[in-house]
């Protein structure tokens, strides 16, 4: 039976992935900022599956208290095999342009507590030899644009920090599996004019459970936003900064 905490745990792509351990026995634990939340997201998994869940409340700004938070979480459930970190934010880019704290804030949560939380995961895997820490990053991260770059060095922050993690954790019997979304219809994006390129969140949920079953390295979801994004990366500078994208 395996045993899963997720960070973010009131995500809509987070809850997907949620349901599909469920599904299968696993045993949970998600984490999130409103109880309230959390509780809701826990009758829907009970009324529809046989399994355990348990919710704790937490701010993940508060990096004094990471490390007791993800320790409560193992002894809530006698051990852990899987960590999905799966929360995070989407800055109004225009707003972050000219107001430092909030671009600062945002940072803060899509990039610098989610590498301090995966480091005391990571380490706490290492020393029993084993785990799987999965974390949802973003194709923004692939490639500064004007439309959102404050969002896209977070997320490529982040990326680099996994691939190196995942580099020096190479031979511990440790997957760091890095998760690269495209758009996803979400209440995060909401706001956001919906087009072809838009995913539904079930589907998303679907292919981040069978990269972490499958403990695979960097996964794009959907696939095709891999050869999207290559695209994007081969053009030259030069080129394209007079795009609009």
């Amino acid at each position: 039976m395996k045993k899963v905490i997720v960070f973010g745990g009131t995500s809509a792509i987070a809850t997907e992935v949620e349901k599909l351990f469920a599904a299968e026995g696993a045993e949970l634990c998600l984490i999130d900022i409103k109880l309230s939340r959390l509780e809701a997201i826990k009758n829907d998994i009970l009324a529809r599956y046989k399994t355990r869940v348990e919710l704790i409340e937490f701010d993940p700004l508060d990096y004094n208290k990471q490390k007791e938070v993800f320790q409560n979480a193992v002894e809530m459930l006698g051990g852990v095999d899987i960590v999905l970190i799966a929360y995070g934010t989407l800055p109004d880019q225009q707003k972050a342009q000219t107001d430092i704290n909030y671009a600062l804030e945002h940072f803060n949560i899509n990039a610098t507590s989610i590498i301090a939380l995966s480091s005391i995961i990571a380490n706490y895997f290492e020393s029993i030899g084993k785990g799987t820490l999965a974390v949802i990053s973003s194709v923004a991260g692939d490639r500064g644009r004007r439309s959102n770059y404050l969002y896209g060095a977070t997320k490529g922050a982040l990326s680099l920090f996994l691939q190196g993690l995942r580099n020096r954790l190479a031979d511990k019997n440790i997957a760091i599996i890095t998760i690269k979304p495209g758009i996803v219809d979400t209440p995060m994006t909401a706001h956001l004019e919906k087009n072809f390129l838009f995913a539904r969140v079930e589907t998303v949920g679907r292919l981040i459970y069978e990269a972490i079953i499958n403990q695979k390295d960097v996964v794009y979801v959907p696939g095709f936003w891999r050869f999207i994004m290559l695209i994007i990366k081969l053009i030259p500078e030069s080129i394209f900064k007079r795009l609009n994208l």
